[in-house]
């Protein structure tokens, strides 16, 4: 069986990355995306951080008010999402050049399976060789980071392996703007000496117990047998042992690989207002929608997400009986999983969107047009494509002109208009 050649390609602190490309006067300088900190008093998470910011502590999910108490010098900037998708799209599509199986994990990361393509790329790299010189797999990776960077000039970091688990880890080694390549059938090796943190699927609570065994290293637990991992783990212990030994039989899968797609918004202050809650509901819905549109996405799963104050955190979910990725259907069933929902009196802190099941918007043989429930906002009234007109228009103008362009119910000083 011929071994596999897999590329794992990591951009390097992307969105802060690409704050200090568009802003010179950021670069070398400690960045913070995500929420306004306001002098440390400010609510929400950091979105990301840069490499300098990071060597003060400051990570993503953390509270934006510690990210200013650890670092109050740095560039707080708020997050734009326009311009990452943008950079992502042209990331993907440089992926893309290099082989047919690319599987997009997240906005910045992806794997390919490049199996195959030497002698493709090697034309490429020696143009004068007749098609004879085969290019290696780290030739492959070299040519891969050259052309994200000459294209967008951003930095990635590339893993290469023979399977998916140990080119991930490969990437994370070399970060920032690295290349690690393991050789080929040299898996287990490669991981034997690396701590156990870097073993893919262990988590916290995992790494804890396998400490306890006296494991130190990914190898120790390699060296170890699934049946013993399997009576401590259960089924997950077999596949821990696996993985461990640089066995990762996966492929690679084309297509957008997240399972489910969200946006939340945390309030300056606890909120109480039924309208002033359902009007960030429809802000969400409207940014949420646009990037599932941007990725060709559709859901059939609409999730409310609600903090209340005192931390308590709720969820409420609504499977539709279509795919849709409209923003009036998404917005009108989170505004009715909110009216359900009894908050018995309590403030608001945040809330949020989710949409999951997803699925590519080309549609399939087996997704035929809901013929009877067109236009019932409850079953997926999307199938017609008379809400799709006003989001492809939005969508088209916000592309040409930015963000200056948004829906009159946006506008400053006017009330939310009562949907149609």
């Amino acid at each position: 069986m011929r071994e596999r050649i897999i590329i794992h390609v990591d951009m390097d602190a992307f969105y802060a990355s690409i704050e200090q490309l568009d802003n010179p006067g950021f670069r070398g300088r400690p960045v913070v995306v995500g929420a306004d900190p306001r002098g440390g008093k400010g609510r929400g998470v950091v979105c990301a951080a840069s490499y300098e910011a990071r060597t003060f502590g400051i990570h993503s999910a953390l509270p934006i008010s510690t990210a200013y108490r650890l670092c109050p010098d740095a560039v707080f900037v708020l997050p734009r999402f326009e311009r990452y998708m943008e950079l992502s799209g042209r990331v993907m599509g440089i992926l893309n050049e290099f082989s047919p199986l690319v599987e997009p994990l997240s906005v910045d990361e992806a794997f390919l399976d490049c199996t195959g393509t030497e002698r493709v790329l090697g034309i490429l790299l020696y143009p004068g060789a007749g098609g004879a010189e085969a290019a290696s797999p780290g030739e492959i990776a070299r040519m891969i980071k050259a052309k994200i960077k000459n294209d967008t000039l951003l930095t990635a970091s590339v893993g290469v392996a023979g399977n998916k688990s140990v080119a991930k880890i490969a990437s994370e080694l070399g970060k920032p703007d690295g290349l690690v390549v393991c050789p080929m059938g040299k898996e287990r090796e490669f991981l034997a000496n690396l701590p156990l943190k870097h073993l893919w699927g262990a988590g916290g609570k995992t790494l804890e117990k396998l400490r306890s065994f006296g494991f130190t290293t990914i190898g120790h637990a390699a060296s170890s047998s699934p049946e013993f991992l399997a009576g401590a783990f259960g089924k997950h212990g077999a596949g821990l042992w696996e993985l461990a030994n640089g066995i990762d039989d996966r492929p690679v899968v084309t297509g957008y690989g997240r399972k489910s797609i969200s946006e939340e918004t945390t309030f300056e202050r606890d909120v109480a207002s039924d309208r002033q809650i359902e009007q960030v509901l429809f802000r969400i819905a409207d940014s949420l929608t646009r990037e599932m549109r941007s990725h060709g996405l559709r859901g059939r799963t609409i999730t409310l997400k609600i903090r209340l104050e005192g931390f308590e955190t709720f969820t409420r979910s609504r499977t539709l009986a279509s795919f849709v990725n409209d923003t009036f259907t998404v917005r009108e069933t989170a505004r009715e999983l909110y009216r359900q929902f009894d908050r018995q009196g309590k403030r608001v802190r945040l809330v949020g969107i989710g949409v999951s099941n997803l699925f590519d918007s080309v549609i399939s043989v087996s997704e035929q047009l809901d013929l009877f429930h067109g236009d019932d906002p409850a079953r997926g009234q999307d199938r017609t494509g008379k809400r799709q007109v006003p989001d492809a228009l939005l969508d088209s103008m916000k592309g040409r002109y930015g963000e200056k362009i948004t829906r009159a119910a946006f506008l400053p000083g006017l009330p939310p208009k009562k949907p149609t």
